[in-house]
């Protein structure tokens, strides 16, 4: 019985065959059965989703009486997905009682964390400010003007032509190097934080005085944020291992 199963769409279909007479029975079992299925799919479990679940489970059992006085049940297609429908339910028994008697340990966690913090590449982001100009003499004035102690963000204001950052003090924020044409991000990673370049950087936007405000690298996230994730890593890895010695065990 699949959670998407609409018991209004199931009653209209009964109601068209005139078989509402009779109410059968089903069993706690299969109830339970359907409610633990919903609940693994993130469903809470409540008096509503039972009676819903209840309700479900008897109009389909109206529905499978009347396709068996029908002789719908004799067909060779429905052998076929019977009997497709038994094996899986019967292998995703059989993977879930393995998962249960074979549960990822810590040392497990670890080895794929370190595994996984092996692989992991650190992100270097940049937040850099400039003052663009339109000719070298420009923006040599405006190094001029840095050496005599005017603020870097007011010379922004009053000299780039950046209307994007100028307002802003030339503030770009924080991009990695790859957000800049060339020629601007190799003078941006060789200064240090807080440092302004010490000559005009040329570019096909015009003439860059660039400063530095900060640097970060990204670091690999910590073991626990990641502890789902590594354990549905490991235990897929874990099952595919074990069905993999079973179809050994079969072509033998």
């Amino acid at each position: 019985m699949h959670k998407k199963l609409l018991a209004a769409a199931l009653v209209a279909a009964l109601a068209s065959t005139g078989a509402a007479a009779a109410v059968p029975t089903v069993s706690q079992a299969r109830i339970d059965a359907v409610v633990r299925m919903m609940e693994a799919q993130g469903q809470p479990s409540s008096p509503q989703m039972r009676e819903m679940v209840r309700e479900q489970l008897v109009t389909a059992e109206i529905l499978r009486q009347e396709a068996i006085k029908q002789g719908l049940d004799k067909s060779a297609d429905y052998r076929a997905e019977l009997e497709n429908m038994q094996t899986m339910a019967l292998a995703n028994r059989l993977v879930r009682e393995y998962q249960r008697s074979h549960p990822v340990s810590q040392a497990e966690l670890v080895a794929e964390y370190n595994k996984l913090k092996g692989e992991f590449k650190p992100k270097t982001t940049y937040h850099a400010r400039h003052i663009l100009v339109g000719s070298e003499a420009e923006a040599n004035a405006v190094l001029e003007s840095l050496k005599k102690g005017k603020p870097f963000d007011q010379l922004a204001r009053e000299k780039s032509t950046d209307t994007g950052s100028k307002g802003n003090g030339g503030d770009l924020g924080w991009n990695e190097p790859g957000a800049f044409v060339a020629p601007f991000s190799e003078a941006m990673t060789r200064l240090a934080k807080g440092q302004v370049t010490s000559k005009p950087v040329k570019s096909e936007f015009g003439w860059h005085i660039i400063k530095l405000d900060d640097i970060k690298t990204e670091a690999a996230p910590p073991m626990e944020a990641l502890r789902p994730q590594l354990e549905q890593r490991v235990m897929g890895a874990k099952v595919e291992e074990y069905v993999k010695s079973l179809k050994k065990r079969a072509a033998q």
